[in-house]
């Protein structure tokens, strides 16, 4: 058998999974559009097939079923906000701590507010009957291990209060936390751990609020209110975890806190509906 004829096998082998990742691409982009349209609990595998001008069966070959389709709709969203958090979180030095805390939070509602329905899938409302496998798990801690690895490089730097690694929490409270203790660093101590979890829950309910329209009437919208009051609010997070000081100087624009904001301005009317997988 000369060296052609061996190498065929291969050739024809990369030709087909070309052709299946360009499918499935395609899948995934349709369900991406039927996501704005009908949310995440109206998908359907046979709307997708009859956009593609494909028989279900075709499409089946590629998504096992509606699940699957979600499971990897929900991945790819993790992904691509991890990608972009990450990527704008390491581009700020290594010691500038609030900095690096800002450009994550800056990142989070940039990519929310430019991708309002993949935000609203993986943060919105449960899907009836969806429970989301073990898959998930790691592209949904890549946000949270950002902000995470900021406080181990705070105590490491020795730039938190000894009150803030004093503190003590009750008891409840400590047995409250097993399951997220059980997966962090033990040099985060329980108060600290518990005041980075407000902060980060925080951080995805002020963006869900400015997403989904519960600051109308609230925060202005005239051009920079939404992106005051958001660099506010990650200057007070700063504070609560004990990273920045509680000094606040009002004479001009805080850039040390929101420095990388995209000022990307927060929507007005015709917020997604808010719709998830959990």
């Amino acid at each position: 058998m000369s060296a052609t004829e061996q190498d065929r096998p291969s050739v024809l082998r990369a030709a087909r999974e070309r052709t299946r990742a360009e499918i499935t691409r395609q899948i995934l982009d349709a369900a991406r559009r039927h996501l704005a349209t009908d949310g995440a609990s109206g998908l359907s595998l046979r709307a997708i097939a009859r956009e593609l001008g494909v028989s279900p069966s075709a499409v089946y070959r590629y998504v096992a079923s509606r699940d699957d389709l979600l499971t990897r709709l929900i991945v790819d969203a993790y992904d691509t906000l991890g990608i972009a958090t990450e990527a704008q979180e390491a581009a700020v030095a290594r010691d500038d701590l609030i900095g690096r805390w800002s450009a994550v939070c800056d990142a989070v509602r940039t990519w929310a507010l430019t991708n309002p329905n993949e935000y609203a899938l993986i943060y919105g409302t449960p899907v009836p009957g969806y429970v989301a496998p073990t898959a998930t798990i790691a592209p949904a801690a890549r946000v949270p291990n950002l902000l995470l690895g900021i406080l181990i490089d705070a105590i490491a730097a020795k730039r938190l209060a000894p009150a803030t690694l004093n503190e003590q929490v009750p008891p409840d409270d400590r047995a409250a936390l097993a399951p997220i203790r059980s997966v962090v660093p033990p040099e985060i101590p329980d108060a600290l751990l518990q005041q980075g979890l407000m902060a980060w829950s925080a951080l995805f309910g002020t963006v869900s609020f400015e997403l989904f329209g519960q600051l109308h009437n609230v925060v202005g919208t005239e051009p920079g209110d939404r992106e005051a009051f958001f660099a506010e609010c990650v200057r007070r997070w700063a504070m609560q975890v004990g990273i920045a000081s509680d000094h606040a100087d009002n004479t001009g624009p805080r850039a040390t806190v929101s420095s990388v904001s995209s000022r990307v301005p927060g929507p007005t009317a015709g917020t997604p509906r808010r719709r998830s997988r959990r």
